[in-house]
């Protein structure tokens, strides 16, 4: 009777199934022995699609196997590639391999195209896939002006992304400028396309920084976007201003900010398809606007959405299916939904299928005369077409096989012969890809052989299932036997199953299971056979299972744990607490058999489980506690423990000792841990340190001992409260010396001068000594020469100075602790050097590149090492400004030094005077200080643009001159060529006039402007200018006199001048009697309308003043004694003129000094210039000031009669 064979389709139970699994993974990996000759086979290759960074060599893998071993040849474009005409290109040896190195030179974009690999022997040919080579790529943004967007709060958005194309596509995501994600809702969310979509906006929608980022992960860059500016405004704040000076078209969308349905804003129109391939993730996206915000929802028509592959993410909005199939096409519909309606898209989807295996062709080895097929089939959709290769040619062109016949996706063979050895290819191709595979055909004849390893011991637990594996070989497919024992028949019982690949099992392994098992395997050209042995263990059982418990907080409680197992095993228990591992506290202690859990708390109740695990099972065993309130007693007193006592030592030996003690009272707060210290009576008298701690339920302790060491211990014990005091001393014991158990540390070798090397170390204390006679043994040696170790012996000291060593030489030392008893272990060698001098050699080849009239760039060749004599630190550059181009002042020299870290051989000098003469040297700097300094080096640095004049000040004003006196500037930075004088009149409404450009001598520092307008003033301004241009401008403001008599001496300066004058005006008798008049009429105009508003009547003129409001008629100001009007007006003509020309404003209402010299404290006072609310400018008009005038109040202009007379009537 035969061995029962088990049937390929027989049932399996549950507990059977990994078995069939592991049988199948053992099946599937038999192969040819490598030691036989076979045809070639492609075991690794690159994918078919192969993306590469282009900063990065091109490795495109082909590795295969085979007997003898297969040469390799590649093909490009469906061309021959030769490698060899390439010398950018290698192939790896005994490899398929290649590597194109385009990181030394050459691009990546020369080497895109398809390749494939030949692996060939005289048994065949294997080719790989088509792999199509491609760089990735990712683009930067192309350039474009976005205007910001303003739109109305509720109103719909969509910010468009839209990335550049690359390869792969990027990842899209939105950040602000500080790379924080911007936040996403159900109103605001990213499409697949990128683009930021708003159901509807609101006021905190509002920002300047919308960015769309693309991150290319494949060469791992980000590109960004220009920022995206959205203002969000409510109806209210557009006034008539905004209205009248934006169109409709500059609106984002017309609709309002009432609520209103859904609409969507992706996809368009009602219906939409989308096709998507088999096994790819199905993304389907609707988002819509509205306000409300609309909710999206989804559903198939005509049946359910797969349960297990369907998820919903972007916050409903999209659609995923995993794992798609045709079973997936259909109409899938998105509703929108808000309280003011619903609308639905419906997307027609249609799944296709790049062809998939449906049975795979797999290698045959046949013997010669045999029979055999291989089998190629293929599903897809559309169907994919089957065609067949024979050693990469198609086999309609192939040679003749006569064993060969060809049936659709099917080859026959029959009566094979050695020469119909052959690799075959199966091409399943349709219009989304195509599978390709290779599959041998060996013709072989070949006695059997066994794979498994000789006297392969199995170890099983009792009553489960046992495996015996005997992986054989041979051509033709050889017969499997087993026996067992020395002398044993065949098995034939129906116990033992025999698998189609040769194992042997066991369903139930007994005790008498026991034995040696041998396999034999037969067929006509031979037989082979292998021992392998099999041991059954006993079960792992728990014996003693926890219990359940219910006891009181603040208790203690044990749970039991008894295992008993086989005495060959070693098992290891591990206790759990509600499934998962016990809490990190330290109430927990787990002691052999028994998990103690102290001071129970209610968070403590739960199920506790013992596990039991062997390296062959495991079984497990649970309880529950439960924890409950305690008996009412009368209130404990609670308190610190108190000391233990009863100290004694046993055991003793010379590197531990046990201590065992009594526990003093809890005093009702039980222990949780006891603290044991110890005192060194011989090194540290007096002193206590910390040596071990342990469980409160535990009363002895194995310590740990060092070497020569009178010990002492004490014990405290802890509870929840606190500690207690310590415990008396326990007797003395004093351990045997021994040689020490390390060396010193911090090691370090440092020269102190350029002849000596200092060794230095931290010295072990008296309690690492571990014996008397604590010594150190310091040895050095140089570390690039053949010279022996030098020793010294020094006393218990922590420094060694070694002199007459050559400068600057690295050095091996090591430094070894010894005492009476030996030496500690070897020590490692560590590096240092001998003292550094200074360096010998300057820097040279110094040259000087003069970036601009401020900036210069030092070049300079580095020294050489040796030269150095030290650590090189880096260079040090000095520089000074040895004279000036203009003056060729040597009276002071001021030198700075700049310091360039490490090898730098260059460096920028900033901060260079323009139009200067400088000097500099380099030298190199070590440790020990600077080196000779290099040749001088001179340059000039070219002319700049000058300073301001120094002063400027407009003296003798007359009828029709002013004349101008001024300072040159301070820092000419170059060689005046002229100056530049504007000026412009200012009419009454502070309108400027027409401006005329004089040309002044650099040589003048006074120039009078004759035939000017009288009692008009005049801003002038006022630069230098040198070959390298116009420098900063300075400005001033003048009046023309009225008549002579407001001419004022000239030095007296024309801010005076315009104060006397203003002065003079206003205390004029006609001035004064008119001013009067008009008040005396205001007065009486007052009264008649009191008087008219008592006797019931009305009063109208107030109505058409408001009506037709004349502006030329103010009150005055009675605060300041200046025209209250005057100001107004000048506010009034500020808004809506344009800037005074040279005058530049920033939009923060802030005057900066390099924008103009025209700045606000150049007027009134010489404060701070101030603004009224709408940005006008109130400071006062007058020129420079150089002393506070004497009078009290001041106009802001000294106003003409005529002026005055224009303001009142």
């Amino acid at each position: 009777m035969q061995l029962k064979i088990m049937p390929k389709k027989k049932r399996l139970s549950a507990g059977r199934a990994p078995l069939m699994l592991f049988l199948c993974q053992m099946i599937s990996a038999l192969e040819v022995p490598l030691d036989l000759v076979q045809p070639p086979t492609i075991t690794q290759q690159s994918p078919k699609d192969y993306i590469i960074d282009p900063r990065e060599n091109i490795v495109i893998q082909c590795e295969a196997k085979g007997k003898p071993p297969p040469s390799f040849s590649w093909t490009r474009n469906g061309t021959h590639f030769d490698i060899d005409k390439d010398p950018l290109v290698t192939m790896k040896p005994g490899s398929g391999t290649l590597t194109i190195n385009i990181m030394s030179e050459g691009k990546a974009e020369t080497y895109e195209g398809v390749y494939q690999c030949t692996a060939r022997n005289e048994r065949g040919a294997a080719i790989s896939n088509n792999i199509v080579i491609r760089p990735s790529r990712s683009p930067l943004w192309t350039k474009e002006k976005l205007e910001p967007i303003i739109l109305r709060n509720g109103q719909s958005l969509v910010l468009p992304c839209r990335p550049p194309i690359g390869l792969p596509p990027p990842i899209i995501f939105w950040m602000d400028n500080s790379f924080q994600r911007l936040p996403q809702s159900e109103r605001v969310s990213q499409g697949l396309n990128g683009d930021l979509y708003f159901s509807n906006v609101l006021p905190e929608d509002t920002r300047e920084d919308y960015i769309c980022y693309a991150r290319f992960n494949h060469t791992q860059t980000i590109q960004q976007k220009q920022p995206i500016s959205v203002k969000v405004i409510s109806v209210d704040e557009l006034n008539d201003t905004i209205a009248a000076n934006l169109s409709d078209t500059e609106f984002y969308g017309a609709k309002s900010h009432r609520q209103r349905p859904p609409t969507f804003l992706t996809p368009d129109g009602n219906t939409s398809r989308k096709e998507e391939l088999r096994g790819n993730v199905l993304s389907l996206e609707c988002i819509a606007e509205g306000l409300p915000t609309p909710i999206i929802y989804w559903i198939k028509e005509d049946g359910t959405l797969p349960i297990n592959r369907t998820f919903y993410r972007n916050f409903k909005k999209t659609l995923q299916i995993i794992q798609v199939t045709e079973a997936d096409s259909g109409n899938y519909q998105c509703i929108a939904k808000n309280a003011l309606g619903a609308i639905h898209h419906t997307i027609s989807v249609t799944v296709k299928a790049a062809p998939y295996w449906i049975i795979a062709p797999q290698n045959l080895v046949l013997s010669p005369e045999e029979d055999g097929t291989l089998i190629c089939r293929a599903n897809g959709n559309p169907k994919p077409r089957i065609s067949w290769l024979s050693n990469g040619v198609p086999i309609e062109i192939a040679p003749d096989d006569p064993s060969r016949k060809i049936d659709g996706d099917t080859i026959i063979f029959s009566k094979v012969q050695e020469r119909s050895s052959a690799v075959y290819q199966c091409n399943a191709s349709n219009e989304y890809g195509y599978l390709l595979a290779n599959a041998f055909v060996n013709v072989l004849a070949e006695p059997p052989r066994i794979l498994t390893s000789a006297n392969t011991l199995y170890q099983v637990i009792a009553n489960r299932a046992a495996l015996l594996d005997c992986a054989f070989f041979g051509s033709p497919l050889p017969t499997i036997e087993w026996f067992k024992g020395a002398k044993g028949s065949a098995l034939r019982e129906d116990i033992y199953v025999l698998h189609e690949n040769g194992t042997l099992e066991i369903p139930v392994a007994q005790k008498d299971s026991t034995g040696t098992y041998t396999c034999v395997a037969r067929n006509k050209l031979g037989m082979a056979k292998n021992d392998v042995h099999l041991e059954i263990k006993d079960p792992t059982r728990i014996i003693k299972q926890p219990e359940y418990a219910v006891v009181q907080r603040g208790s203690t409680v044990s749970f039991e744990c008894k295992v008993k197992h086989d005495h060959t095993l070693i098992p290891t228990v591990t206790w759990l607490k509600d499934h998962g591992e016990l809490p990190n506290d330290g109430r927990f202690t787990v002691d052999k058999d028994h998990l103690v859990v102290a001071d129970v708390n209610d968070d403590d109740g739960g199920t506790y489980t013992c596990v039991a695990n062997t390296t062959l099972d495991n079984v497990s065993a649970s309880a529950v506690l439960s924890v409950v309130a305690p008996t009412p007693t009368p209130a404990p007193i609670y308190d610190v423990p108190n000391p233990p006592f009863d100290l004694e030592l046993t055991d003793q030996l010379d590197r531990s000792v046990q201590l065992s003690w009594t526990p003093g009272d809890d005093n009702n707060s039980p222990i949780t841990k006891f603290i044991i210290e110890y005192e060194d009576a011989m090194h540290e008298p007096g002193l206590w340190h910390h040596q071990t701690e342990v469980p409160g339920t535990q009363t002895t302790a194995q310590l740990k001992l060092s070497p020569y060491v009178n010990y002492s211990f004490r014990v405290m014990a802890e509870n929840n409260l606190g500690r207690s005091l310590p415990s008396e001393a326990s007797e003395q014991y004093l351990t045997k010396a021994a040689e020490p158990d390390k060396n010193p540390t911090a090691v370090e070798g440092l020269g102190s001068e350029p002849d000596n090397l200092v060794i230095t170390w931290k010295p072990l204390n008296g309690f690492e000594s571990n014996g008397p006679g604590l010594q150190y043994k310091v040895s050095w040696r140089q570390k690039d020469g053949d010279d022996e170790w030098t020793s010294v012996v020094v006393a218990n000291v922590s420094k060694y100075i070694v002199s007459g060593t050559p400068t600057f030489v690295p050095y091996l030392i090591k430094v070894q602790a010894l005492n009476d008893a030996g030496f500690a272990p070897e020590p490692a060698a560590v590096m240092g050097h001998s003292g550094e001098d200074l360096p010998m050699v300057a820097p040279g080849n110094v040259r000087v590149n003069v970036v601009n009239s401020t900036l210069a760039e030092v070049h300079w060749d580095p020294v050489p090492l040796k030269s150095i004599r030290g650590h090189l630190q880096g260079y040090r550059i000095y520089y000074w400004k040895a004279q000036s181009s203009l003056t060729r002042n040597r009276r002071h020299i001021e030198k700075k030094i700049l310091t360039f870290q490490g090898s730098k051989t260059h460096g920028m000098l900033p901060g260079l005077e323009p139009f200067s003469h400088y000097t500099l040297n380099v030298r190199v700097v070590n440790g020990k200080g600077e080196g000779p300094a290099s040749p001088d080096k001179v340059f000039n640095t070219p002319e700049g643009v000058p300073s301001a004049p120094s002063s400027l000040k407009i003296v003798n004003p007359t009828l029709d001159s002013l004349t101008l006196e001024w300072e040159p500037p301070s820092h000419p930075n170059g060689i005046l060529t002229e100056y530049t004088l504007k000026y412009q009149p200012i009419n009454s409404t502070h309108e400027l006039g027409p401006l005329v450009d004089l040309k002044i001598p650099a040589n003048k520092t006074r120039w009078t402007l004759k035939n000017l307008n009288f009692s008009t003033r005049y801003k002038f301004y006022f630069y230098a200018r040198t070959a390298a241009g116009s420098g900063i401008q300075i400005t001033e403001e003048a009046i023309t006199t009225v008549d002579e008599a407001g001419i004022l001496p000239p030095d007296v300066g024309a801010g005076k001048a315009m104060a006397s004058r203003q002065v003079d005006i206003a205390t004029q008798g006609w001035f004064i009697g008119l001013m009067c008049a008009v008040a005396l009429l205001i007065l009486i105009l007052l009264i008649v309308c009191f008087i008219r508003r008592n006797k019931g009547g009305k009063y109208p003129v107030k109505e058409k003043e408001d009506a037709h409001a004349d502006p030329e008629i103010q009150p005055m100001k009675e605060d300041d004694g200046t025209f209250g009007e005057y100001r107004s007006l000048e506010s009034d003509a500020e808004d809506h003129k344009p800037l005074k020309k040279g005058s530049r404003t920033p939009s923060d209402r802030t005057v900066k000094k390099e924008d103009s010299d025209d700045s606000l404290v150049d007027y009134g006072e010489g404060v701070n210039g101030q603004f009224n609310e709408d940005g006008s400018f109130i400071g006062q008009y007058s020129g420079k000031k150089e002393k506070e005038p004497a009078e009290g109040n001041e106009s802001s202009e000294a106003p003409s009669p005529v002026n005055a007379m224009n303001s009142f009537v």
